[in-house]
C-alpha cells in the first residue's frame, strides 16, 4: 500500500472539538487567536496558534502545532499563555477571516491544501456571533 505523506505550515490558528479540527486563518490582527480563544470558551480544544501545521496522509488533512509553539495561546493584553492542547486531529474545515462577508456565500466553497478540499467560510471575527457561526458552520459542512 502506497500512502503519500506530505505536509505544509499554514499561518492559522486551529482549534478542535470531538476529533475535527478547524483552521483559522487571516491576516495578522484579523482576530485569529481572540476567536480560537472565544471558542475553547465553548469547549473546543487548542490545536495550534497563528502557525499550523497540516499534513496529508492518503486522502485526510492531520493539523498539529510546531513544537516551539504547543501549548501556547498569545492573548492579546495578557501575553502568551499555556493551555490544554490536542494534536494530529483531522481537518474539518477552514474559516477565512474578513470583515467582508457575504450574505449568502455559496456552500459549495473550498480550500486546497496539500492537494486536497476541505469546506470554506467566511466570517468576521469581530462580530458576537463569531464561535456560534463557527459550531454551526462545523455542524453543517464539516467532516462528520
Amino acid at each position: 500500500m502506497n500512502i503519500r505523506l506530505s505536509n505544509e505550515t499554514l499561518h492559522a490558528s486551529t482549534v478542535a472539538i470531538d476529533g475535527r479540527a478547524v483552521l483559522i486563518s487571516g491576516l495578522s490582527g484579523s482576530g485569529k487567536s481572540d476567536l480560537a480563544l472565544r471558542l475553547i470558551d465553548r469547549g473546543f480544544t487548542l490545536v495550534a496558534d497563528d502557525q499550523t501545521v497540516v499534513q496529508k496522509r492518503g486522502d485526510r488533512l492531520y493539523a498539529s502545532a510546531p513544537a516551539s509553539i504547543r501549548g501556547k495561546l498569545e492573548i492579546r493584553g495578557l501575553g502568551i499563555v499555556p493551555m490544554a492542547v490536542t494534536e494530529d486531529v483531522p481537518v474539518a474545515m477552514a474559516v477565512e477571516l474578513t470583515s467582508d462577508v457575504q450574505r449568502m456565500p455559496d456552500d459549495s466553497r473550498e480550500r486546497v491544501i496539500c492537494g486536497l478540499s476541505v469546506p470554506l467560510i467566511s466570517i468576521d471575527a469581530l462580530t458576537a456571533s463569531a464561535p456560534s457561526k463557527v459550531a454551526l458552520a462545523l455542524d453543517r459542512f464539516g467532516l462528520k
